[in-house]
């Protein structure tokens, strides 16, 4: 019994790092210098203009951006449970906010989204 334990335990362990790595064998890889270089030309580039007028144009990748913050802060468990969400798109700002069951007492998270630049404008949970 033991055994079986500590081997379950043992996959447990080591199953994330093969199942959840990156392989880069066979691939050509630019490195972290060539990252940061390009991150400081776009920063800096006082003349870009996005090919896109608006990056989140629908519900669907409103919650599909939002989900994972909210999932990282909150838990995925805790904003699952709030479904099905309120999701608006007003003056270009995706507002998305939990629900609660009928004559239940507590807070649900709200997020603001810029849809056209993706950007996070406000992010709470109420009590």
């Amino acid at each position: 019994m033991e055994r079986k334990i500590s081997n379950l335990v043992l996959l447990i362990f080591i199953l994330p790092i093969f199942s959840c790595g990156q392989n880069f064998k066979n691939r050509t890889v630019f490195g972290e210098k060539n990252a940061k270089q390009i991150i400081r030309e776009a920063v800096n580039d006082k003349n870009y203009k996005p090919f896109y007028d608006t990056l989140i144009k629908n519900k669907e990748t409103a919650i599909a951006v939002a989900e994972p913050i909210l999932f990282s802060i909150y838990s995925k468990k805790e904003i699952v449970s709030q479904r099905p969400y309120e999701c608006y798109l007003i003056e270009g700002f995706w507002y998305l906010s939990g629900t609660l069951p009928k004559d239940w007492k507590g807070g649900v998270f709200e997020i603001i989204i810029n849809s056209k630049d993706g950007r996070v404008i406000k992010l709470t949970h109420g009590k």
